[in-house]
């Protein structure tokens, strides 16, 4: 028979639309200890594991089954669809390629429950994240931007840094989540700005690997040892963590798995770029490294690193 204590957490759950195991033992919410967890691509899949590692429950879902099978074996749930990863849990988490996969999960397949949590990392325009936080506010849920700057590794072992706008009470109650999450977590204001500075920070990653391509380039034809010069660029106070990392990759040619897809690149600097039109901007160094990434597309090398531009446009200028 269930004690009193007990019959009244349970009733509380019902009536919150979660479940008993997330309330504290005194019977108050324990907001967001349940996540549906939608994305397990290369940053999704350690964040989950790292919400896991961390003490909260987990339901995942991802497209690609397969790909969601290490995240349940160590201990997530493996919904078959978004709608039943998100049926009974207070807060969704989305990891997603683009604003065209957020919007078929979130506002096509899940449905939003009045109370639900959104904590969008997938990195999208301004502009996009401040109308679906409209709607998902119409439907009675929060939405917080939580833009994360790292690798995947760092993701896994929660060392990223977490960029977050939102109402203050909402990025309140996502803050456990996001702490589990990073290292640091820096609070913007509202709706919109993380994205914002998230596409400032990839502006800014784009212009150095093409300019590094670049330096590579110029260096290989005046004669200079291709491993030798990205080593010295890699080691030299001209470089920056990013541009060294990348001019690894470029001198061992490890571009995949990839750290940072050279897709999702392009598509973060057409982002930067349709925003900058909105705001009557002309950012010309932006438009040319869009450029090189759209080349190393069209080379089948979509799914490599970022830094596979340093192979893809030497083969085109030769």
């Amino acid at each position: 028979m269930l004690s009193s204590a007990a019959r009244a957490r349970t009733n509380l759950a019902v009536r919150s639309g979660t479940s008993a195991a997330d309330l504290h033992p005194e019977g108050t919410l324990m907001t967001g200890r349940h996540i549906a967890f939608m994305g397990l691509g290369s940053m999704g899949g350690g964040m989950a594991l790292r919400l896991l590692d961390s003490g909260f429950r987990v339901t995942v879902y991802n497209r690609t089954r397969e790909r969601a099978l290490p995240v349940a074996e160590a201990g997530a749930a493996l919904a078959g669809s978004p709608a039943e990863a998100a049926a009974s849990a207070g807060v969704v988490l989305l990891s997603l390629a683009d604003e065209a996969a957020v919007e078929e999960v979130l506002f096509g397949s899940a449905g939003l429950r009045p109370g639900t949590l959104v904590i969008n990392t997938s990195t999208v325009s301004p502009t996009y994240a401040r109308a679906a936080g409209a709607r998902a506010g119409k439907a009675g849920a929060r939405w917080v931007d939580a833009c994360l700057i790292g690798n995947p590794a760092q993701a896994r072992e929660g060392a990223v840094r977490v960029l977050a706008s939102g109402a203050p009470e909402d990025v309140e109650a996502a803050r456990p989540v996001l702490e589990a999450l990073g290292s640091s977590l820096v609070v913007l204001g509202p709706v919109g700005l993380a994205p914002a500075m998230k596409l400032a920070f990839n502006l800014l990653l784009g212009a150095q690997v093409a300019s590094l391509s670049d330096a590579v380039r110029y260096g290989e034809r005046a004669g200079l040892d291709r491993e030798l010069l990205l080593a010295a660029i890699g080691g030299s106070g001209f470089s920056s963590k990013v541009m060294s990392f990348r001019a690894e990759v470029m001198r061992s040619g490890a571009y995949e798995p990839a750290a940072f897809r050279t897709s999702l690149m392009h598509k973060d600097l057409r982002l930067v770029l349709e925003e900058a039109r909105e705001l009557d901007l002309e950012l010309s160094v932006t438009e040319s490294a869009s450029g090189y990434f759209e080349r190393a597309i069209a080379e089948g090398k979509g799914d490599a690193d970022a830094a596979v531009v340093g192979a893809a446009t030497a083969a085109t200028s030769a």
